[in-house]
C-alpha cells in the first residue's frame, strides 16, 4: 500500500498541466500598455516641474524687486512712538 501512495506522487493533475503549458506558450511582445502610460504621464509631469523652475529661476534674475506698499503717517507715528523717538511737532 506505501508503494502505490508513492507512485500517485509521479501523476500531475490536469489543472496543473494545463498551467505548465499555457506559462511555457508565452513569449514577451514588447512594453506593457500600463508601463507606457506610466512613462510618458511621469515623463509629462517631471517635464512640467523642471519648466516651472526655469521660469522661476529666469523671473527671478530678470524681473525687477517688487516695490513696498507706502506705510501710512498714522503707522509710521505709532512706530516711532513704540521705539520711543518723538514724531516731530508733539
Amino acid at each position: 500500500m506505501d508503494y502505490e501512495a508513492d507512485a500517485d506522487f509521479d501523476r500531475v493533475p490536469p489543472s496543473f498541466d494545463r498551467v505548465k503549458n499555457a506559462a511555457q506558450g508565452v513569449e514577451v511582445q514588447g512594453f506593457n500598455p500600463g508601463l507606457i502610460v506610466l512613462l510618458l504621464v511621469g515623463g509629462l509631469l517631471l517635464l512640467f516641474l523642471v519648466g516651472n523652475y526655469a521660469l522661476y529661476i529666469y523671473a527671478q534674475k530678470t524681473l525687477p524687486p517688487r516695490k513696498k506698499k507706502p506705510v501710512s503717517k498714522k503707522k509710521m507715528k505709532r512706530e516711532r512712538l513704540k521705539q520711543g523717538v518723538s514724531a516731530p511737532g508733539e
